[in-house]
């Protein structure tokens, strides 16, 4: 674990978690720093949410150490609960009550009294963006409009951290640029965010991040930095005429073996050819693509996007 500073306010050492013989987490260290957005990024059942929950002291972990704000979680679990916000993927919202209501519920629910819970009522609606809104049952709000109302439910509070598991699933792309924005505007304030994604958009968006596969980290840090450590090369990109048909004779290529390369995906009307000697690789495929009848059209050497990290690694 790179910076063990314990003024860093996440901070898991050697956590696993084991639910009879499944180990759903496997020996995973990292640390989070203050006013950072860390993603945490996997395949469905590959960890990330049942680490959300042992961060939260919602479930004890099989083994290893928790510290969130300077607390061990399964020690002091009361000095931090008050101080983290939880917004979950389904959105925990009472559709009868008008937005106002759902937050002045929560805000009670959270200990605050009448006169900082109207301050912090008038912050998060200004916030969210929720003016003019306030007395809208939340049930009519559309998907976009109740994500920001649940945003404003976990920070309510003003929590040091805000743990989101999936929070964007199912929204419109243009409410989750508007809901990134607003997380990046929490985490200016000094606000730590720890966020599960399934978007790779949103990834590129965070500062830092961890790939995880089967409970177990397979890489950790930076964009540029996995991309390092991984060392799987550089991308061809190509305008192919017929881009189904590149994709399935690049990919025969593959499964034979008489193509060294580390990854073959179509995106849009182009293809990526990922490899570690993609120069040498590039005249190889130019032909093959000639020889099935397909135009390989314009091609150029790029950097792997994170998609292509993302793929390669849990391949």
């Amino acid at each position: 674990m790179q910076n063990e500073s314990k003024l860093d306010p996440i901070i898991i050492e050697h956590v696993s978690k084991q639910f009879g013989n499944f180990t759903a987490v496997n020996n995973i260290s990292f640390m989070v720093r203050k006013g950072e957005i860390f993603g945490f990024l996997g395949p469905n059942g590959s960890g990330k949410t049942t680490t959300i929950r042992m961060a939260l002291g919602l479930l004890p972990p099989s083994a290893g150490k928790i510290q969130i704000l300077g607390f061990d979680i399964t020690d002091h679990p009361g000095k931090i609960r008050q101080r983290i916000g939880y917004m979950s993927q389904r959105f925990s919202l009472y559709n009868d009550l008008t937005v106002i209501e759902n937050l002045r519920f929560y805000g009670r629910a959270y200990g605050l009294s009448n006169q900082d819970l109207s301050e912090r009522i008038q912050y998060t609606i200004e916030m969210a963006g929720l003016i003019d809104r306030e007395h809208t049952k939340t049930k009519d709000l559309s998907g976009g409009w109740r994500q920001r109302l649940a945003l404003g439910a976990c920070i309510l509070h003003h929590p040091e951290i805000i743990f989101l598991d999936e929070p964007t699933a199912g929204v419109d792309p243009i409410s989750r640029r508007i809901f990134w924005d607003l997380l990046y505007s929490l985490a200016a304030e000094g606000i730590t965010i720890f966020v599960t994604t399934h978007y790779m958009d949103e990834a590129e968006r965070c500062h830092r991040m961890a790939f995880i596969q089967h409970g177990e980290f397979i890489a950790m840090g930076t964009q540029v930095e996995i991309m390092d450590s991984m060392k799987i090369g550089r991308v061809l990109e190509l305008s192919p005429s017929d881009p189904v048909r590149a994709l399935r004779s690049l990919q025969a290529l593959q499964i034979k073996g008489t193509l060294q390369v580390e990854e073959i995906a179509l995106y849009g009307s182009m293809i990526h050819v990922l490899a570690k000697d993609i120069n040498t690789q590039s005249t190889q495929i130019y032909k093959a693509l000639l020889s099935a009848g397909v135009d390989p059209g314009e091609r150029r050497i790029i950097s792997p996007s994170l998609e292509d990290l993302f793929i390669a690694c849990m391949r």
